[in-house]
């Protein structure tokens, strides 16, 4: 069985044995999002506010969940100074998925997965398009045999890492308020 460096079990069915379960939060949270998208966003839009949207979904994805998030906290692809790491990785928590261990977990225990001879749908995005994408915005998945995860201590026992962890859905509003004082409701 192949392990990567943060996961690992020797329980060859822990990739695939367990059950889907809705999530209250994640699902509110997301739900509340599109339904902001699709029935309130048209009638508030403006060019200005469209361009400050295209601006920080560029930077927040491509420097914050890509370069900050994936390539720099998940798989450590380049060293940077420590302010540019915690900004990268911030602005990716500002994307609004997770935090950065959470982040981390999920994409490790994905990868793990899906390197096993049988993996479960949800992590194998398996399924038809609807089911998958309901599956990945509202539930979870509560493996029976879990496996053992080991985070490295520059992250786990990081106390900027830690707080945004416990505080990630709270970050959009650091964003908001500043956005709403300067443009309004768009």
């Amino acid at each position: 069985m192949q392990n990567t460096e943060r996961v690992k079990s020797e329980r060859p069915e822990s990739a695939f044995e367990g059950e889907v379960v809705w999530s209250p939060l994640k699902s509110v949270w997301f739900i509340s999002n599109l339904f902001v998208a699709l029935f309130i966003a048209p009638f508030v839009f403006s060019f200005s506010a469209f361009v400050v949207f295209i601006f920080l979904t560029a930077v927040t994805l491509c420097l914050g969940h890509s370069l900050g998030m994936h390539r720099l906290l998940i798989h450590r692809s380049y060293e940077c100074p420590k302010w540019m790491e915690y900004l990268f990785v911030y602005l990716g928590v500002l994307v609004g998925m997770a935090g950065p261990i959470g982040m981390l977990l999920q994409h490790d225990l994905r990868d793990w997965a899906q390197r096993q001879k049988k993996c479960h749908d949800f992590l194998l995005h398996g399924s038809n398009i609807v089911k998958d994408g309901w599956w990945q915005l509202n539930c979870d998945l509560k493996l029976k045999y879990p496996p053992e995860f080991t985070i490295e201590d520059e992250v786990s026992n990081n106390s900027f890492y830690l707080f945004i962890e416990r505080y990630w859905l709270l970050q959009q509003i650091v964003i908001a308020i500043p956005l709403y004082l300067l443009g309004g409701i768009p």
